[in-house]
């Protein structure tokens, strides 16, 4: 039970991990709106906010990001059906309407306002299993594959993030993110080349 119970504790941190670094973007664009020009120069009105917001941005791109890089193992699949549907990742776009909204960084019921409503759409998001890629990873080059894949003469249907085209026929290596996530197929010919 409690090799479970760590198993599912990983899943939720990277899923929050990969929900943060979604919204990196936002974080960003709410830090430069918390600048203004003291004698010609870009100062925070709220330093320790404005340093909290860069710092959660840069640290949950940069994690996601070696995260992604980092698997080198995982299932070995022939996939028989590939979909791209990195157009998914335009779901990240609604929480941006915030940054046509004045939010001051100094006022507590808008910080805790901001905390709901993002708690909200990660729990949601967790909760579904809702698959994306959001805008860090589209930028580095991942897609998201609606893929349907065979194992052991078993089929699966799931999503995989993915820098590599999936071939049909073809064999690559995935690890599981979730129950119907996957990420970084490799294509198994290309790694024993590189070997």
């Amino acid at each position: 039970m409690g090799s479970s119970d760590t198993s599912l504790r990983l899943r939720f941190w990277a899923s929050l991990l990969i929900f943060v670094s979604g919204y990196a973007p936002l974080l960003v664009i709410l830090a430069v709106k918390d600048l203004q020009i003291v004698n010609r120069i870009p100062t925070p009105q709220h330093p320790w906010m404005f340093a909290v917001l860069i710092a959660v941005a840069a640290l949950s791109s940069l994690m996601v990001l070696g995260a992604i890089r980092s698997i080198r193992s995982g299932l070995s699949v022939e996939v028989t059906k590939a979909a791209n549907k990195s157009g998914e990742m335009f779901g990240y776009t609604i929480p941006y309407v915030l940054s046509f909204v004045r939010i001051d960084l100094g006022e507590w019921q808008t910080l805790v306002s901001l905390a709901i409503f993002l708690g909200m759409m990660f729990a949601v998001a967790y909760r579904t299993q809702t698959v994306f890629v959001n805008p860090i990873l589209a930028v580095a080059g991942y897609m998201l594959i609606d893929c349907t894949f065979k194992r052991a003469g078993t089929e699966t249907q799931a999503m995989i993030i993915t820098r590599v085209p999936l071939k049909i026929g073809a064999s690559y290596t995935i690890e599981r993110l979730s129950h119907y996530l996957y990420a970084a197929a490799e294509l198994q010919e290309d790694r024993r080349d590189n070997q």
